[in-house]
């Protein structure tokens, strides 16, 4: 009899910009932002391959949307994944913010 796989685990890790997703120990995935004043910029989403298609990414972003919520912030879904998952989970409407051209300029810049 195989053991039953351990529940995934989401975590902050501020010094990478981003919240990782882990499974039995194992990075499956992130979640990338970079933070503007009181707004959590969320720009790209991935998820390994090998955890494909067991629901880890909406797993990741809802347990990051609660972070964020939790922190007192706001989220800006330039990501389209937390785009798309904001307009399924309407539960997150009091913290999100629309995306703005500046806030496009805004992130070019901070990625350089």
């Amino acid at each position: 009899m195989t053991e039953p796989a351990a529940a995934p685990v989401v975590s902050r890790e501020d010094h990478k910009h981003r919240y990782e997703i882990l499974v039995d120990g194992q990075l499956a995935g992130f979640t990338e932002y970079r933070d503007r004043g009181e707004q959590r910029v969320f720009f790209h989403t991935e998820i390994d391959d090998a955890f494909a298609g067991q629901g880890l990414a909406s797993f990741l972003v809802q347990h990051a949307l609660t972070d964020v919520r939790d922190s007192g912030l706001r989220a800006v879904p330039i990501c389209p994944y937390v785009a798309k998952f904001l307009k399924k989970h309407t539960e997150f409407d009091d913290i999100a913010d629309p995306v703005t051209q500046d806030d496009l300029r805004w992130l070019r810049t901070a990625l350089r």
